[in-house]
């Protein structure tokens, strides 16, 4: 007889009740995360607590004087200028064939700047001089005529029977005598229009020849060999100068001055210049002319200003600001204290500059303020103390709060 099937309840598998009350257990990986941060942690305590090896130098305090501008009366610029400054040019149209300046170089009055060509000159001198020549021979044959018929004038004129000499005899010989003597006179005047047109002939071969109107410096060479010069413009074919020629020793600055501040202005007044390519070379110099007139579209009145002193570095229309200055003795120096530290100090932090100092052998991070630098030295008015300890070349590790060392200097 068959078994009969086994019940469901026969099949179901049965568990064990949960213990409520057991903790679960935690992953292994839990506690390996907890142990490295407790060793990184460790690890920062032991390196904070590490002392850093530390230069330093001491914040020192500075005294200068000023004063002096408080002496200024007005503030201007303009530009250097020169009194004596031409543009050489001839008095013929002619042709260059020789220019013996280039820019640069000094001149004396009188010198030899470039010639144009001369053979039309010379061929023209020549001829005035052959014509000279042949008037002086034509003088030279009439003269013994004018003696001889003077003198057989004087020997008709002399006999006093009228049967020797007939009184027309003496009326030719009269003649003879007046007509040698008018063409002496004229050969005489043919020989000074030939000396003239000499002369004439001989100004011009030395017109051919452009020289120096004064002594100076030759600051732009305006035409070449074989081009054409002009005194007078003619279109862009001709030139109408050789050379610019500029007298050093006129150099000046010219100022426009604003109408509302002229009364601050007067003569010999001093006058403090600096050149825009020279800021920190102050040249002393003095007011010399007040021109008598007012620029009205720019209400301006333009001051001339001679340096006390020259200088080769002065040059013509460099840019320049001028002070004028009081009259009135300088008031006495006003002392002024800041504060320097070594440039090895400073360090760059985003847009400031900061400086770390040593208190208690502890750091501190101080922004700071500067107002000039040098190749060695900062100087500063803000952001230390005198007398304070500052790190010199501070390492990357150094934060806030650190504990440093100073290390003696050898």
């Amino acid at each position: 007889m068959d078994a009969p099937p086994p019940s469901l309840d026969a099949l179901r598998i049965h568990r064990a009740p949960l213990d409520t009350k057991s903790s679960p257990r935690r992953p292994w990986w839990l506690w390996v995360l907890l142990l490295l941060l407790a060793a990184a942690g460790a690890a920062w305590f032991i390196l904070r607590a590490q002392r850093i090896i530390v230069q330093t130098a001491e914040v020192t305090l500075q005294s200068t004087a000023s004063g002096a501008a408080d002496r200024t009366l007005l503030n201007a610029s303009g530009y250097v200028t020169t009194r004596l400054e031409a543009t050489v040019s001839s008095k013929v149209t002619g042709k260059v064939s020789e220019i013996l300046v280039e820019e640069g170089m000094s001149v004396g009055k009188g010198q030899l700047l470039a010639r144009l060509d001369d053979s039309n000159v010379t061929a023209g001198l020549r001829l005035a001089q052959a014509q000279l020549a042949s008037a002086q021979l034509n003088l030279a044959e009439t003269q013994p005529m004018v003696n001889y018929t003077q003198a057989e004038l004087d020997r008709l004129s002399a006999i006093n029977s009228p049967r020797a000499v007939s009184r027309s005899e003496v009326a030719k010989a009269e003649a003879d005598s007046l007509a040698q003597t008018a063409k002496l006179a004229r050969q005489q005047a043919d020989i000074l229009v030939a000396q003239r047109q000499v002369e004439d002939w001989t100004q011009q071969l030395d017109d051919t020849l452009i020289r120096a109107p004064f002594a100076g410096v030759v600051t732009t060479k305006d035409s070449q060999p074989g081009e054409m010069i002009s005194p007078m413009s003619s279109g862009g074919f001709t030139r109408t100068g050789i050379c610019t020629l500029v007298d050093m020793a006129s150099l000046e600055i010219e100022v426009d001055v604003g109408e509302s501040f002229i009364n601050r202005v007067k003569a010999k007044q001093p006058v403090e210049a600096t050149l825009d390519a020279y800021p920190d070379w102050k040249i002393p110099a003095k007011v010399t002319t007040i021109i008598p007139t007012a620029d009205r579209q720019k209400a301006t009145v333009k001051v001339r200003v001679a340096f006390d002193q020259l200088d080769p570095r002065i040059l013509p229309q460099m840019g320049v600001k001028v002070a004028f200055l009081s009259d009135q003795p300088a008031p006495s120096p006003t002392p002024t204290r800041s504060l320097s530290i070594p440039k090895t100090a400073v360090q760059k932090s985003g847009t400031r500059e900061i400086a770390w100092v040593v208190k208690d052998g502890r750091v501190e991070r101080r922004a700071i303020t500067l107002i000039h630098s040098s190749a060695s030295q900062v100087t500063l008015t803000a952001g230390l103390s005198a007398g304070e300890t500052v790190i010199l070349n501070p390492p990357a590790t150094l934060h806030e709060g650190a504990s440093v060392t100073v290390k003696s200097p050898r």
